[in-house]
């Protein structure tokens, strides 16, 4: 016999949208089962109903033949033969009563009773099972509801460890009347095969007896032919047994997990939490707006496919889409005093929609695969592996290295001692030099902050003494006019991660451990936005520029900084320390940590060299060997930086080129 389809049980606990869509197409056919199986019914009770009848017509037939002799009949001479002729056929008629009433009743039997006890034994059991498991589908969501109410703000333990255990008992009762409505279902598939051909069996049996009784019409043939037709109905019935033995190992088996499985958010105080998720399915409440002021929350099954987060209703077939995940962002929000809420918002900033997990393990996965799939990583290679790699927690990153060691050790001889000495003192660590402890560098508890300090009017303010401020924000002509005389300008896209007060400046394993603290606070805290500024070089200081409105953000003195660096395995990376003078005679050390579109090592050879050409200016003669030794643009106003070396590493003197040009 061909296999048949059937729920597995195994996916009874989860209730997946995609299970209750398959449970539809069984219920689907128990329905269509039923309405074939009355009428099946009534058509067999007609020919039974005939079959009776046959019986009482042929029984009165019978007496009517013996009543002829009874009659007085005015003309009755010469009706003895006919008499005694119809005697006889009363007997046939008598024979041929018995034969039809033992023939009604191997139909009543074998017939009508198989298909009355199939719809009243295993059709109405669905019906019964169909309706508890919807009554207990119907307290668990309730029970879920309760329990997604939960304050966070003021969390009672007794109170979450009874909703929790409501929960779990509404959850197992679920799970318990789901599987035992499944066996009966996979179960039915069996005995409607069975229901079918055992009535006809009995029915082809008693005609045949029939016949065989009265005139031996029915060959040898048609005996083999029920004897092959009884074969089968004997394997059908043994495969039932075998398939109910198996249903019943296997539910026995999912019972008897243990009751954590059951109770939502068992290990919230430390869950297991999977970082590098490039998608995801599950449940999770989604808010929505009913009037100006008013909302309510429905709890839907969504699933990420792609770059899209899509949401699937119970029952049915397809998912729609609710979301396009491609550069969003994901961050926690406190809503209507519910846990677990977070919130995704659209590149353009438009407030996208608010969900809610039913765990803290869901809501940080959740977070973090929204995260990796606005990242755009499912469409590289190999996505878990890019997504392990970005993800991996600033704890376990590898050791930077400096940022000009590789360029120092492929200068050419054209290379003054003096210019290695300046490289080296902002940005390579001498090779002896051991790595201080991170203590040393940095105090522990020591604030970051994800923001540049200085908003760009204040620092306007500062740098134009009693001169207006322009309302607008817009910049003017001569904002820098120092720039006019410097005899590099250079321009970088980058990214503010963050920046946070050091305790030395005396090696660039600082701005290494700051990177590391900033990145991990940042994956800890799940920030994820940063401000994308222009970083312009000079020979003079670093500028941090709005890219929109051309005002400069922040401003800092080449002569104060002090050690700058980028990272060797991230090559974006780059920092720097700045030592300012502060009111109580004391200097503050700061480091500042940049995400760059380009590598780090360019930002930092470009330091290097404004560092040189302050230091060049005291001396007339080696400034004019400096820019000897640089490539000019076409006016010869201002240092080229774009191929001005044949670095194999991806320099800033790679085939890349500087990013743009003042």
């Amino acid at each position: 016999m061909p296999a048949v389809d059937k729920l597995l049980l195994e996916e009874a606990l989860q209730d997946s949208p995609q299970t209750r869509s398959l449970l539809s197409v069984f219920e689907e056919d128990a329905g269509t089962l039923t309405v074939y199986t009355n009428q099946l019914l009534q058509a067999m009770q007609r020919v039974y109903g005939a079959q009776n009848e046959m019986c009482l017509a042929t029984q009165q037939l019978s007496r009517q033949l013996l009543a002829y002799e009874e009659q007085n009949f005015a003309l009755g001479k010469g009706d003895e033969e006919v008499i005694s002729t119809l005697h006889y056929f009363s007997k046939v008629v008598d024979e041929l009563n018995a034969l039809h009433a033992e023939l009604a009743k191997q139909l009543a039997d074998t017939m009508v009773l198989p298909v009355i006890q199939f719809r009243e034994k295993d059709l109405t059991e669905i019906s019964t099972l169909k309706d508890l498991f919807g009554l207990t589908s119907s307290d668990h969501d309730l029970a879920m509801a309760k329990y997604s109410r939960l304050s966070k703000k003021k969390e009672n333990e007794k109170v979450k460890a009874e909703l929790a255990r409501e929960v779990a008992a509404a959850r197992q009762k679920q799970h318990l009347s789901a599987l035992q409505y499944y066996c009966a279902l996979n179960a039915l598939q069996h005995r409607k095969r069975v229901a079918m051909m055992e009535p006809m069996l009995g029915f082809a049996r008693g005609q045949i007896s029939f016949f065989k009784k009265g005139a031996e019409m029915f060959s040898q043939s048609m005996d083999s032919f029920l004897s092959s037709g009884a074969d089968m109905v004997q394997s059908i019935q043994a495969e039932l047994e075998e398939e109910a033995e198996q249903m019943r190992a296997s539910q026995q088996e999912l019972l008897s997990v243990d009751e954590s499985v059951y109770i939502p958010d068992f290990d919230g105080a430390a869950p297991e939490v999977n970082r590098n998720l490039i998608q995801k399915a599950g449940y999770l409440n989604l808010r929505n707006r009913t009037g100006l002021v008013s909302t309510s929350w429905e709890r839907l099954y969504f699933f990420t496919q792609g770059g899209n987060l899509m949401c699937q209703p119970r029952g049915a077939v397809a998912g729609g889409l609710i979301q396009d995940l491609d550069n969003c962002s994901v961050m926690a929000v406190d809503c209507e005093d519910r846990r677990y809420c977070f919130q995704i918002t659209a590149p353009n900033g438009k407030s996208g929609i608010i969900l809610q997990a039913e765990s803290r393990k869901e809501y940080e996965e959740w977070i973090c695969t929204i995260h990796n799939i606005s990242r755009q990583i499912y469409l590289t290679e190999d996505p878990e592996a890019v997504a392990i790699r970005l993800n991996q927690p600033a704890l376990q990153a590898v050791t930077p290295i400096t940022s000009l060691s590789k360029k120092q050790g492929s200068s050419g001889p054209s290379q003054s001692p003096k210019h290695a000495e300046l490289a080296n003192e902002g940005g390579v660590p001498r090779a002896a030099a051991a790595a201080p402890d991170a203590e040393q560098l940095i105090a522990p508890g020591t604030p970051i902050q994800f923001d540049i300090v200085l908003p760009a009017t204040e620092f306007l303010d500062q740098n134009r003494g009693g001169r207006r401020t322009n309302p607008f924000g817009e910049s003017e002509d001569n904002t820098f006019p120092e720039a006019e005389d410097s005899l590099l300008q250079q321009m970088f896209v980058v990214r503010f991660l963050g920046s946070m007060a050091v305790k030395t400046d005396s090696t660039t394993e600082v701005i290494y451990e700051a990177m590391r603290q900033v990145l991990a606070a940042r994956a800890i805290h799940n920030i994820f936005r940063m401000t994308e500024s222009h970083l312009m070089v000079t020979s003079q200081a670093l500028r941090l520029i709005d890219p929109q409105t051309q005002v400069s953000r922040a401003n800092f003195e080449l002569s104060s900084i002090t050690q700058f660096a980028a990272h060797q395995e991230n090559k974006r990376l780059f920092g720097f320390v700045t030592r300012l003078p502060e009111s109580t005679g004391e200097e503050a050390l700061s480091t500042y940590i940049f995400e760059s579109n380009s590598e780090g090592e360019k930002i930092c050879y470009a330091v290097n060299l404004g560092k040189e050409i302050i230091e060049a200016q005291k001396d007339p003669q080696a400034l004019a060997r400096l820019m000897l030794s640089v490539p000019l643009t076409h006016d010869g106003k201002y240092v080229l930086l774009s191929d001005h070396t044949d670095d194999s590493d991806g320099g800033p003197g790679g085939s890349r080129g500087a990013e743009s040009e003042a």
